[in-house]
């Protein structure tokens, strides 16, 4: 076999603990801040993949730990609105619903009287008489 195996891993070894010194030093620099820790920001931050986090045990345990240590923002449920924003936005809706259902029934009538109208031209069409005047 070519080549030596020794110098190989070696130097796969090398890079590795380079790597979890680059992760270890950015994770730190990420904490200080008190920027969010994710895998994914300590992956583009140490310039490492994910891969290579998710298998380092140390430093998954310490992004865990800092994710877990940090509560994440909720969404503001509807309980916490203001009884006012509840009360302006149905009055809201109401509007709106009332004012579709005027024009819903105003185009339904003229969609009726339409109908009339194409019935009766109709009606003169089939008795033979020319519904326009010819001149």
């Amino acid at each position: 076999m070519p080549g030596n195996p020794a110098n190989l891993q070696k130097a796969t070894a090398a890079r590795t603990a380079a790597a979890a010194a680059r992760a270890e030093t950015a994770l730190t620099a990420m904490i200080k801040a008190g920027e969010p820790v994710t895998f994914r920001g300590l992956a583009a931050r140490a310039g490492v993949s994910l891969d290579f986090l998710y298998r380092n045990t140390a430093i998954r345990a310490r992004i865990e730990q800092h994710r877990s240590a940090r509560p994440r923002r909720q969404q503001p449920g509807p309980a916490a609105l203001p009884a006012s924003v509840v009360r302006t936005l149905t009055a809201q809706l109401a509007d709106l619903r009332r004012r579709h259902h005027e024009e819903t029934t105003a185009l339904r009538q003229a969609l009726e009287q339409a109908h009339g109208e194409n019935l009766l031209l109709r009606r003169r069409l089939a008795a033979g008489h020319d519904p326009s005047p010819r001149q």
